[in-house]
């Protein structure tokens, strides 16, 4: 469904990716793992269309998606996560929902994925008339994921969703995740959390200064995945 082939990005002349290859099926979960500054963000940042690669490819469903408009992307099923959330922090809850789901037509069915939202985050619920700007960390990572499936997206990019919230909101978070891709959503997660990770993902990627070391099955891993990338994270 997505595939990254041989993608090279850069940074004026720094190097930040080199020669990533991931592929990412349908209704599979895959995630990129690594210490900070391995290239995680950088490579959804480039299929979301932030970033512009200088050599490689990426397919969406068998069509090139490079150098497309973020919006485009958008608009073709793909829709990203940041970890900064980018949220409108002077407009409710609800407000911030509904702009997630501005490029769909059929009203009927924005109130459907409306009530699912709710369904998954009833705190968001509770606080669909509250500035976004006043919700704590961990409601805000849930109004972020909240906004993202308001556009019902085929591919859910997810940059480091867990980080900075409290073990309550982890668990809650992953929870989700867990949940998603039980019902068959397809998703590319950035996670420095690896035992998180692992747990909701099919498959794993590792990357390290900009270049993939190590991937595989989630189910191969052993039961501490912590001591078996450690070497990958130094």
């Amino acid at each position: 469904m997505l595939v990254v082939k041989n993608l090279d990005v850069y940074y004026d002349k720094t190097e930040a990716i080199k020669n990533v290859t991931i592929t990412v099926e349908r209704g599979q979960v895959v995630t990129l793992l690594g210490s900070n500054g391995a290239g995680k963000t950088t490579t959804i940042s480039a299929i979301s269309g932030f970033v512009t690669p200088r050599a490689g490819e990426i397919l969406y469903r068998g069509q090139s998606i490079r150098g497309k408009k973020t919006y485009e992307i958008v608009k073709a099923g793909i829709v990203q996560v940041s970890q900064d959330r980018d949220l409108f922090s002077d407009l409710t809850v609800m407000e911030n929902l509904r702009l997630g789901a501005a490029l769909k037509k059929n009203k009927g069915k924005v109130s459907k994925t409306l009530d699912h939202v709710f369904q998954s985050f009833p705190r968001l619920k509770e606080r669909r008339e509250q500035k976004a700007g006043t919700l704590s960390g961990g409601e805000q990572q849930m109004l972020a994921i909240g906004r993202a499936m308001m556009s019902e997206p085929e591919v859910l990019l997810l940059d480091e969703p867990t980080t900075g919230l409290a073990p309550l909101f982890v668990r809650r978070i992953a929870e989700l995740l867990t949940s998603l891709r039980d019902q068959g959503m397809t998703m590319l997660l950035v996670e420095q959390n690896a035992p998180v990770a692992v747990l909701i993902a099919h498959y794993y990627y590792v990357l390290r200064s900009g270049k993939i070391v190590t991937e595989g099955k989630t189910e191969s891993l052993p039961q501490n995945v912590n001591d078996f990338f450690v070497k990958y994270y130094i």
